[in-house]
This record gives C-alpha cells, structure tokens and sequence, in this order.
C-alpha cells in the first residue's frame, strides 16, 4: 500500500477512535459549556501553536462563544559572540511563569464561571499548566485536549511535576501515540506525519456539534457564523456579531 492511502487510512482510524472513545466526555464537557454559556459565559481557546485557535475561532459553521487566547513574551536581541560564548545577562531573569501568566490573566477576558480549553499535545510545558492551575483557582472550568498516551510517558516542566492532563477538570484525548507522529516508513529512521493537529480538531469540532444539541434541548439557539464571502458576507457578519452581543451566546 502507497504512503498516500496508508495516510488516510490511519487518519480514518484516528476519527472513528476519537468519535468512540471521547464521547462520553465529549458530552460532559458539552453541558459545561451550555452552562456557561446559558449564562452569557465565555469559552476561551488556547494551543500551544498547532491548528485549535485558528479552526475553531471566527470561522464558518462556528460558533460566537468561541475566544482566543494569544499571548507572546519572546524578546529577539541576537548578538553572535555573547550567544555563541554565553555571556549571561547584565540583569538575571526574575519573572516566572507563575508571574508571566498571572499578568496574562490580569489582562485577558476571564471570568468566574466561564470555560478555558487548553490544548497542548506533550502537555508538560510548564506555561500551558500554569495557565490551567491559575484559571481554575478564578473559579473556570478547564479541558485539556492532549495526548494522554504520550504525556503520560514525558516529565513535566511545571514545578508541580504534573502535565497537563493531571490538573484540568476533564480531559479530551486526541489519541495522538507517543511521539504523535503516525506513520512507520521503509527506509527512514522515525515515523511521519503527526495525528495529534487533525485529532484534536476533530474531537472540538464533535464538542461544538455536542454543544449545539444542548443548547437547542434547553431551547436557546446558539450564535453562528456564516461565511463572510457569501453576497452580503460582510453585512451578515456584523448582524451576526450583533446578535451574540445582544444574546451572550
């Protein structure tokens, strides 16, 4: 069998063990979001850089509840010589990340009661599990989508010596195996292609389409958006931003 059709055939896998083995969380994590969002609550996205923040935020067919959450504290200062022959820096680094994310909440549009979905597939990076732990004392609610399989098996970079999956209220698994990348290949030495982006959107998009079915038996309809490049795209957009500010959801 080609590369080509072995690709889909384990991304075909993939949906149908997601679709199986998620959807009982799935659907708990779906009436933590109607409730939240019967309550004019927000549902907060971050990701550590793969496909969540920009799939299901401001996008066709999704939904207005929807917010990302972005933030960047990288400084660029490259100087050859003080890099190649480590000079340390005239002040040591104080900040933490306790500190970095505590500033990033003060400024972000969290609210008690609203939901935080973060999504992180080794989930031991110390910033992503920060943001969980501190997000929960507010008082939200906070998913992970992770590769539980993989992270169960990596040290955490976080103080606690917990990954992500240890400390958020549910757990959505994008089945993503260790090291995420699928595919074996005859004359490579490692694996190609990675699961855990197409896993992680499935499973959200299943969540958005869980959460849909909700709403509607508590009869409210959630907020949606159209497409933008439809004739009168731009005039439906605003009407449509217009109803979830009036709605709240």
């Amino acid at each position: 069998m080609q590369l080509y059709d072995r690709y889909y055939e384990a991304i075909i896998g993939l949906i149908g063990e997601i679709q199986r083995a998620e959807r009982e969380t799935i659907a708990q994590v779906a009436r933590i979001c109607a409730d939240a969002m019967q309550n004019r609550g927000v549902i907060h996205l971050y990701d550590t850089g793969h496909l969540v923040n920009r799939e299901l935020v401001n996008r066709v067919g999704g939904m207005a509840s929807f917010a990302p959450l972005t933030f960047d504290f990288g400084v660029q200062n490259p100087n050859r010589y003080r890099d190649e022959n480590k000079e340390p820096p005239i002040i040591p680094p104080t900040t933490t990340d306790t500190q970095l994310v505590s500033v990033v909440i003060s400024r972000s549009n969290f609210r008690p009661g609203d939901v935080l979905i973060v999504g992180t597939v080794s989930g031991k990076t110390a910033v992503p599990i920060e943001l969980a732990i501190q997000a929960k004392q507010l008082g939200l609610t906070v998913i992970s989508v992770t590769a539980v399989k993989y992270s169960s098996q990596l040290k955490s970079d976080h103080p606690s010596g917990k990954r992500l999956f240890e400390v958020t209220d549910r757990v959505i698994d994008n089945h993503a195996d260790y090291g995420d990348a699928m595919l074996e290949v005859e004359g490579l030495d490692r694996k190609i292609i990675p699961a855990s982006g197409v896993g992680a959107v499935v499973a959200l998009w299943g969540l958005v389409a869980a959460i849909t079915d909700e709403m509607l038996q508590r009869g409210l309809a959630p907020t949606f958006f159209m497409s933008i490049n439809l004739p009168d795209g731009p005039a439906i957009y605003q009407a449509t931003m217009a109803d979830y500010i009036k709605k709240g959801y």
